[in-house]
């Protein structure tokens, strides 16, 4: 019996082996995406636009923030002048309207850095759209079946490598990105 169940084991086997044998080899090319992200130039042109952005933020973040630490300091010292009084009208007038203007300046903040992010976003978007037809065209070029990200890899040859074609096809599709807010911030974020 048991020579009966290795026969019809071995039989089977011997059927599945040749599928396997006659499945196509995978060709496969690697692509790093760090790279590709930092070198086309609709990327290295956004970076540059979103860079002065984040720098006009900071800018305008330094410029609401000095004269409320001043503000801040000077209702300090008068409320530690008080030695445990209750602060008169002028005071209190003095510090709602220190907290008016804090609250405004950090909802200002937040709008700028909502719409920073919005950009950010649609930048990457509009580069994801073109980059998988980029990779597919230089799979097909290539012959490969799969494309794989080089950080995926634990070891990989150099011929593997298609990331410069991969830029050259990506600048041909997308010379430029639109540095503007998503459309759903566009509408709600101004």
């Amino acid at each position: 019996m048991t020579k009966l169940v290795l026969l019809a084991s071995l039989a089977a086997a011997s059927l599945t082996l040749p599928a396997i044998a006659s499945a196509a080899p995978a060709n496969i090319v690697v692509v790093d995406n760090e790279r590709v992200y930092a070198e086309c130039t609709a990327c290295k042109a956004a970076q540059v636009t979103l860079q002065s952005q984040a720098n006009a933020m900071q800018a305008r973040q330094a410029a609401l923030a000095a004269p409320l630490k001043v503000e801040a300091q000077s209702l300090q010292t008068a409320a530690d002048a008080l030695a445990g009084k209750a602060p008169d009208a002028a005071l209190q007038a003095r510090a709602s309207a220190f907290q008016t203007r804090q609250n405004s300046a950090n909802q200002e903040l937040q709008r700028l850095q909502q719409n920073l992010q919005s950009i950010q976003a649609n930048v990457l978007r509009q580069i994801n759209t073109r980059l998988g037809p980029a990779i597919n065209q230089v799979m097909v070029a290539k012959g490969a079946n799969l494309a794989v990200d080089v950080n995926a890899t634990l070891a990989h040859g150099a011929a593997l490598d298609v990331t410069s074609d991969v830029l050259v096809a990506l600048n041909a599709s997308l010379p430029s990105v639109s540095v503007t807010p998503g459309a759903a911030a566009a509408t709600t974020g101004r």
